[in-house]
């Protein structure tokens, strides 16, 4: 079986007629109409969203068989999910993140980094966390640049560390320094490294 997506949370009951508001974590939010029934993880209760109408943030979803505010209270919080193989496939350089999410992180010459954790987007693009064997994660910018190498097949990614974190002085610097001297290096912080 294909593995479950989380696709949409329904929040708080709206109105007094049974629609519920939805949160949704697709690229376009009304697609939740089209893949079918929505499981909660477990497969052990199953929706349909029977319509929708776009809100601020969110979606104002009536679910069939949901026909009151009771029952669309009892409702808050579940996660609706659908499997992976009913999600319409990805264009050249496009992910889903679950597919990211588990596969190993490595350096072009074969050293390893660790596992992808997560994708973030905190506003400014998206964000590869990669959780090292040990030690604190890396929080990576998600670039062709420092991402070169998706390959979901081999079940990797290659990342070509920034040779500088934004931010960070090198030892030595003030404003007399070379402005043309390239930075040096930097390595991910192992366990026990300042």
């Amino acid at each position: 079986m294909s593995k479950l997506i989380c696709v949409a949370r329904i929040g708080a009951a709206h109105g007094v007629r049974g629609e519920v508001r939805l949160w949704t974590f697709t690229e376009d939010p009304l697609a939740v109409l089209h893949y079918g029934p929505l499981t909660t993880k477990d497969g052990s209760r199953s929706f349909e969203v029977a319509k929708a109408r776009e809100a601020k943030d969110h979606l104002v979803a009536a679910i069939k068989g949901v026909t009151d505010r009771n029952a669309a209270e009892r409702l808050n919080g579940l996660e609706l999910y659908v499997p992976r193989d009913r999600l319409p496939e990805t264009a050249d350089d496009e992910y889903y993140h679950a597919d990211l999410i588990g596969l190993a992180a490595e350096t072009a010459d074969g050293a390893q980094l660790g596992r992808v954790l997560a994708i973030h987007n905190f506003g400014a693009g998206d964000i590869i966390e990669i959780a090292p064997p040990s030690g604190s994660t890396l929080m990576l910018p998600f670039t062709n640049a420092v991402v070169p190498t998706v390959d979901l097949a081999g079940g990797r990614v290659i990342i070509e560390l920034p040779a500088e974190i934004e931010g960070e002085e090198r030892d030595g610097d003030d404003e007399e320094s070379d402005a043309a001297s390239p930075p040096p290096a930097r390595r991910p912080r192992e366990s026990g490294d300042p």
